[in-house]
């Protein structure tokens, strides 16, 4: 029987698991000298390398079948202790370039994760530092590798590639809460590329908390009774419909794209606007994230991890659950990627997207008639989770039917815990028991790349806030305020900080495309609450993760410049990417402009969060500002009252 024809993959779509077995394969034939040594290089992470925007936007979705395809490929080469960038031409079956980088280091691999706790338990000097606190089994032992970071007092160790393990027990080899039985004042530096232990660092004996922390079901006791099911039905199936990674709803369309670094991406986010789709985000993603730690204490103050940049945020995506961890109709696309073996395989279920009832979308009652006019909300769900150690993050895009886009980030999982002795009270955290468990204060920032592209990519950012006029002729009562508006021109211009008491949001306008009251149409991005961040400006942590040190950076589209805190963060000195960019005060208005928003959550932990964190909340929208004649939403159909089968319209009429 012959063979159905390959689905033509559209330029953007990421590369699947045949795709990325292709480019290993024609990485492994085309590599420098001729042979393939699998003991000396470690695959990090191959995917997609995107066509330039102008291409892009220069082609109709799916009715070319000769695009080029091209993979981008990172590497670890141990017997030169590089890290290695590559190129691959799916369509020409060859490797174009080959590059070892500058600076920097490739981010954590899974299994070097592993390999690393498999390690440290054999080393002697380990061993006796835990037979110091009474800890015979190693197979008890929990060691996290944390990224290393860069610090003068550890000049001595620059040139080779090293992680910080940090150290947990069980209290049982077979389900236990490690992260109840922190090892304070152990840390051990590993060299990744001998994968060996360098050191083993001991600040003193703590006694290790023994009280139990299990948060599964079988492990809190009785459950609560009285809680009802709920169903979620669309007996006539989604209102979405999916062709490949290309999806349209309720007007709006875009495709969903996926990388091993950042995770779940949306691309060319548009709106059907009678016969012409108008475009609104070129492409959306997570370009980086920060997590400092608050604690000097030894074991804790250089805790200050890049998810993305160290830990290829994306690479450690989960498979997700129907009926857990999204409910309803729902449509999933797999995520493909490659261990450290050069393997491909795929995640199942890697990300959701699903509609959700969000209350009421707009409602009026006229007091005179009685006439009331109800319409309820939907929004299209698009989601991922990703668990880095002990934390669990959720990214999820909300789209609305009056042409809102949400970001939202879920945090939620396991605090990272450390150990005082009983009876002392921390002072850069919170007692989680009376048997000296506690929790350091930390804060998380998250970077999203947002090319705006509103009504086509030349644009111009405007600062927006809310002043109050002074008394006097014309405001005699002293009440009146109003909207100051004032263009960034440049780059430096436009780094910001959040200013919720004056109501600063940023609008970004085509000045090109007038709207009905003759003024450019326009998006504005509104923040849903942040924080500064905490870190002194002289820190190594505020140094490499600079992104934190504002909330908005504009910068004029440049494909190559993709993450906040540059290509390589990974043991790298700091300066990269945002920053390096900026310095040049490059002209940013009437341009193809992109938004670097940062997401601040501070988090000082409570004992609510222990053993397992509920979810918190960090976000932004985009909101239309302009952009529309009127309310897009005004021709949402008004909702069925189940009980009796009528409108809601005629119910409350």
């Amino acid at each position: 029987m012959a063979q159905a024809p390959a689905r033509t993959r559209h330029l953007l779509e990421p590369l699947a698991v045949d795709e990325l077995a292709e480019a290993v394969a024609i990485l492994r034939a085309g590599a420098p000298g001729g042979s393939w040594d699998e003991r000396r290089y470690r695959f990090v992470e191959v995917a997609l390398r995107e066509p330039p925007k102008e291409v892009v936007l220069a082609v109709e979705a799916g009715n070319d079948d000769d695009l080029p395809r091209e993979a981008r490929a990172v590497l670890i080469d141990r017997a030169e202790r590089a890290t290695v960038v590559a190129t691959v031409s799916l369509t020409e079956g060859r490797v174009t370039s080959w590059d070892a980088i500058a600076a920097g280091q490739a981010t954590l691999t899974l299994e070097e994760i592993l390999e690393c706790e498999k390690a440290v338990r054999l080393d002697a000097d380990f061993q006796t530092v835990m037979l110091r606190r009474g800890i015979k089994d190693m197979d008890l032992v929990w060691v996290d590798p944390w990224p290393f970071g860069v610090y003068e007092d550890e000049a001595d160790l620059e040139g080779r590639r090293l992680t910080r393990g940090i150290v947990w027990v069980r209290s049982d080899p077979d389900d236990d809460n490690g992260y109840a039985h922190p090892v304070e004042n152990v840390i051990v530096i590993f060299d990744l590329s001998d994968m060996a232990v360098v050191r083993v660092e001991d600040y003193g004996v703590v006694p290790i908390p023994a009280r139990n922390a299990n948060y599964g079901r079988e492990d809190v006791g009785p459950q609560r009774t009285d809680l009802k099911p709920i169903a979620i039905t669309q007996p006539e199936g989604p209102s979405f419909a999916v062709d490949g990674m290309f999806v349209r709803w309720q007007k709006w369309q875009f495709r969903v794209g996926f990388t091993p670094r950042e995770g779940l991406v949306l691309h060319t986010v548009g709106w059907e606007d009678g016969d012409r789709v108008r475009s609104i985000l070129h492409r959306a993603a997570m370009s980086d994230m920060v997590v400092p730690y608050g604690d000097p204490a030894p074991t804790h103050h250089r805790k200050n991890t890049f998810d993305g940049g160290e830990l290829n945020f994306g690479a450690l995506v989960n498979s997700l659950t129907l009926g857990c961890d999204c409910l309803g109709e729902i449509h999933y696309f797999d995520a493909a990627l490659v261990d450290q073996g050069g393997a491909a395989y795929a995640v199942k279920n890697a990300i959701c997207m699903h509609e959700e009832d969000f209350g009421v979308l707009w409602r009026h009652m006229n007091m005179r008639t009685n006439q009331t006019e109800v319409r309820r909300s939907r929004r299209l769900v698009i989601s991922s989770f990703s668990t880095i150690g002990n934390y669990d993050y959720g990214i999820f895009w909300y789209l609305y039917q009056d042409g809102t886009i949400q970001c939202e980030v879920k945090l939620t999982g396991i605090l990272s815990t450390g150990a005082v002795t009983p009876g002392e009270t921390p002072r850069y955290g919170q007692l989680l028991n009376d048997d000296g468990l506690y929790a350091p204060i930390h804060q998380h920032f998250f970077n999203f790349r947002l090319d705006l592209d509103i009504d086509g990519p030349v644009n111009t950012v405007y600062e927006e806030h809310a002043e109050a006029e002074p008394a006097g002729a014309g405001n005699a009562l002293g009440s009146a305020f109003r909207t100051v508006r004032t263009a960034l021109r440049t780059e430096l211009a436009a780094q910001q900080l959040v200013d919720p008491l004056q109501g600063r949001v940023w609008r970004v306008v085509n000045p090109d495309r007038l709207n009905a009251v003759g003024e450019p149409v326009g998006y504005r991005l509104v923040p849903q609450g942040n924080v500064r961040a905490m870190a002194s400006a002289a820190s190594s942590v505020a140094k490499r993760a600079a992104f934190m040190t504002k909330h908005l950076w504009v910068t004029p589209h440049a494909d190559d410049e993709r993450f906040a805190a540059g290509d390589f963060p990974y043991q790298h000195p700091g300066g990269a990417g945002l920053p390096e960019w900026t310095a040049a005060d490059r002209a940013i208005a009437e341009t193809d402009v992109v938004l670097w928003y940062t997401i601040g959550s501070h988090h000082a932990p409570r004992p609510e969060d222990w053993p397992v964190m509920p979810v918190s909340y960090a976000g932004f929208m985009l909101q239309p500002t302009g952009f529309f004649a009127a309310n897009p939403a005004l021709d949402v159909p008004p909702p069925m009252a189940h009980a009796n089968g009528h409108c809601c319209e005629e119910r409350l009429s």
